[in-house]
């Protein structure tokens, strides 16, 4: 992330920009102080972090065990970048993941636009869905009352770090 202190008599006409849309950072006030913070994703010329990847991955622990039992690239760049020798595994990811009874994880928090489900037990991708814009939330899980079980999630979006935005609420129903 690349942080900037703003002194408090500049801060307001940087919050008004960020609210408007037209400053894509988060704000803080940060009350009490004498100054303000921005903050933004460092990119790299090619649109994506500075580091090596994998940016964010989806982790299961062993807390009995206090271990690691798999790990997995979450998303890809695909939806990021428009010369396909740039797509890797593996984007930042903002959003948790839902458990279910049934041994299937379900995640859409990575910047690509797909929410997708894992198997619990070994880490393996079983299905993704394409979104009609980003996942950058947690899904839930409901039951309809004719007994049918559906995954749903908010696929808004996230402008500050730069998916497509959208006001779609997704769901799928499971077999």
């Amino acid at each position: 992330m690349e942080i900037h202190l703003i002194p408090r008599d500049q801060f307001k006409p940087i919050e008004s920009a960020a609210q408007k849309g037209t400053l894509r950072a988060e704000v803080s006030p940060q009350h009490g102080t004498p100054y303000g913070i921005s903050r933004q994703v460092l990119h790299s010329p090619l649109g994506l972090p500075c580091n090596p990847p994998p940016w964010g991955e989806l982790v299961a622990v062993d807390l009995s065990k206090g271990s690691i039992r798999w790990r997995a690239p979450l998303g890809t760049t695909a939806d990021l970048v428009t010369n396909p020798a740039n797509i890797v595994a593996g984007t930042p990811n903002l959003g948790g993941p839902i458990v279910t009874a049934a041994g299937l994880t379900f995640i859409a928090s990575a910047m690509d636009n797909y929410l997708r489900a894992f198997d619990t037990e070994t880490g393996a991708e079983l299905w993704k869905g394409r979104l009609p814009s980003g996942g950058q939330a947690m899904p839930m899980t409901y039951l309809a009352g004719d007994g049918k079980r559906f995954i749903a999630i908010a696929a808004g979006g996230r402008g500050k770090l730069g998916t497509k935005l959208g006001d779609s609420v997704i769901a799928y129903s499971l077999p």
